[in-house]
């Protein structure tokens, strides 16, 4: 009977320690807009990989749920705390933890009545897939329901690229752009880490680009493929690695990626075409810029999202 007894209070005890919340060392409040890594960069005086370590072992908490993204865009008035222990421990707490886990939030570049951009973080898809179904668009499509609208789709990036992307918020622009809208696009411009350093420094890259069998992309100089206009220039490089500045006329599937393979410059973190190396622990490629001519106003729209810092970090800063 002592036995039983002391093991049904033992049960009660580790019940009461799933359910505690996590005891936290430090909590700060947000003053502005601000991108977690560099806010805690900053509070927490200590180095970048000790702030990564903290991200990966689940001890950073955004207004009560664990964030891991580095990158995640924090807002005024937000709370982040950092835990003394990860918060995951048993089962149970694991539950728990997955049901505060924070979506990613998305950054909005821009919205009108028309149209809405976000800055796309590494590691979402653009849209839906057969085995995937978080995507921006669903996010988007979340945030527009409170107007009483949807996104539609006008392009998309790949899920390991972050950066600009541009939604419609209604079937009539959308019925209008779904066919021209890279003749509307008049500017596409992407930051990108490759391998290597180059003897041009600037340099217009034309081709021809195919699927093959099992879909990867490659160049050809058959014309009967899609043609490819890639330029870019130089920005920083140090020996290992080049950071471009691309712009591209085209907008092809893979285009920067299989252009950059051709060339012997793959971009980093790039395994399915040709690079080995990840010193970003992501895909090198970010969709800085993107101008579109506006159906109805007939004015520029110009939209930025600044590269990631780890971008700039692996050339000094």
């Amino acid at each position: 009977m002592r036995k039983a007894t002391e093991r049904f209070r033992e049960k009660r005890r580790e019940q009461r320690a799933d359910n505690a919340p996590p005891v936290c060392t430090a909590t700060y409040k947000v003053s502005r807009s601000d991108e977690l890594l560099e806010f805690l960069l900053r509070k927490c005086n200590t180095s970048r990989n000790n702030v990564k370590s903290l991200l990966s072992r689940r001890q950073v908490l955004v207004n009560g749920g664990v964030v891991t993204q580095f990158d995640y865009p924090l807002a005024k008035d937000d709370e982040v705390k950092i835990a003394k222990n990860s918060v995951a421990g048993n089962d149970a707490k694991k539950r728990a933890a997955r049901k505060k886990e924070v979506k990613p939030r998305l950054k909005i570049l821009y919205e009108d009545g028309d149209f809405i951009a976000v800055d796309k973080p590494v590691g979402l898809l653009s849209v839906e897939s057969d085995k995937d179904a978080e995507c921006a668009y669903a996010y988007v499509a979340e945030y527009l329901a409170a107007q009483g609208a949807r996104p539609f789709v006008l392009h998309r990036i790949d899920k390991e690229t972050s950066g600009v992307l541009v939604f419609a918020k209604n079937p009539k622009i959308h019925s209008m752009l779904r066919l021209k809208w890279n003749d509307l696009v008049t500017l596409r411009e992407y930051h990108a880490v490759v391998e290597g350093t180059f003897e041009n420094k600037a340099d217009t890259l034309v081709c021809y680009l195919k699927e093959s069998a099992n879909h990867l992309m490659y160049a050809t100089s058959d014309p009967t493929g899609q043609k490819a206009v890639t330029k870019y220039q130089v920005e920083r490089e140090n020996g290992q690695y080049s950071l471009l500045k691309v712009e591209i006329e085209t907008g092809r599937k893979n285009q920067i990626r299989v252009q950059m393979q051709k060339l012997g410059h793959p971009v980093v973190g790039d395994e399915k075409y040709g690079c080995s190396k990840n010193p970003l622990k992501r895909l090198g490629l970010h969709a800085t810029r993107l101008s579109f001519i506006h159906p109805v106003t007939k004015e520029i729209v110009s939209l930025h999202a600044a590269p990631p810092c780890a971008f700039r970090d692996l050339f000094g800063g």
